[in-house]
């Protein structure tokens, strides 16, 4: 494996609806195409938790789907961590249903969306965000599921 995935659950999480560990993984590693090895971490946190991150680093007072901090180390250190994604299971399923999307599909996108956070792609300004989207279809498309923004 390329990517190593460093996975916590909170206590107050609902695990009956949650992705198992191998499709966490696999999903990351679509969404990473370097064959150096790097490791993420991945905390799916419930909705209080997700609530204080947003407001505390994007000051925005809800929870929200993902959140990716990426992570620059310098290269001396010799280990190459990307980062840390927040994944909120409550929001991710709210969505999947509001969306009428598969559960599996949104999950997926979401680990899909942080990975690509955490490996410098963002979306704030349109040209960055086409790039960024185009990115997700492709992986997405490969990973067996359909355009998550259609």
């Amino acid at each position: 494996m390329a990517i190593i995935i460093e996975l916590s659950i909170s206590d107050d999480v609902d695990q009956a609806s949650l992705p198992n560990e191998e499709n966490l993984q696999h999903w990351a590693q679509a969404s990473y195409p370097d064959d150096d090895e790097a490791v993420a971490s991945m905390q799916i946190v419930s909705s209080d938790e997700m609530q204080i991150l947003n407001r505390d680093y994007r000051g925005q007072n809800k929870p929200t789907n993902v959140l990716s901090f990426p992570m620059e180390l310098p290269e001396e250190i010799g280990i190459n961590i990307l980062g840390d994604l927040a994944l909120c299971g409550e929001v991710i399923e709210m969505e999947a249903k509001q969306q009428a999307k598969k559960s599996e599909a949104h999950w997926a996108h979401m680990v899909v969306h942080g990975m690509l956070h955490l490996q410098g792609y963002d979306h704030i300004e349109d040209d960055e965000a086409e790039i960024m989207e185009a990115k997700e279809i492709e992986i997405m498309k490969n990973l067996g599921f359909e355009n998550p923004y259609n």
